[in-house]
């Protein structure tokens, strides 16, 4: 029988983890979502820090950057999908060649042209960068958030890009005015 269940989307929102998630990748989570449709879901973890740094992937791809800070760039662990694969979640507009708008002022590039500016003090002043991406098949996302696993709420610039890395999980739920140290691990059904 096919699924005739409609989908509401879920684009530029984040998901943030609820505390019984206890998946390696997704603990304490908060995931931007790039994209929500009949077809599925894809976003980027933007909280988890991955063991690299922006100087390795410099290094890797043969960028030369003598800026220490900028090398000293934390890398996310976007998700377990394609965890080879880069993305530069970013406000400002370029040139770049694989760049797609998914948010207002709000940017995703997965091409190699827009580190080289980045390197070169020509990127985008905001931005974050992660390895891999998290993606969920069609309807395998409302299956989750109908038992419990995620919250949503709307996106905010100022989560992505000016708050620590440790605080998003809590600051995106501050959004809902949820402590997420008072909720409760199990779910029930009255």
């Amino acid at each position: 029988m096919e699924n005739t269940q409609e989908v509401y989307s879920l684009k530029n929102q984040f998901l943030i983890a609820m505390p019984h998630l206890e998946s390696a990748d997704f603990t304490k989570s908060v995931t931007y979502l790039c994209e929500h449709n009949d077809n599925g879901a894809m976003g980027i973890v933007i909280n988890h820090p991955s063991d690299t740094n922006l100087g390795d992937i410099f290094n890797q791809l043969g960028i030369a950057c003598t800026n220490n800070r900028l090398r000293q760039h934390i890398v996310l662990a976007g998700g377990p999908v394609q965890t080879e694969r880069g993305f530069v979640l970013h406000q400002e507009q370029g040139q770049w060649n694989s760049s797609v708008q998914i948010g207002t002022d709000l940017y995703l590039t997965t091409s190699q042209d827009i580190l080289e500016s980045i390197a070169l003090g020509q990127g985008p002043e905001s931005f974050m960068i992660t390895l891999g991406y998290a993606g969920w098949s069609s309807h395998q996302l409302e299956d989750e958030i109908s038992q419990n696993f995620w919250l949503t709420c709307s996106s905010d610039q100022d989560i992505l890009f000016n708050i620590d890395i440790e605080n998003r999980w809590q600051a995106t739920a501050n959004i809902l005015g949820i402590d997420l140290n008072l909720v409760a691990t199990e779910a029930g059904h009255a």
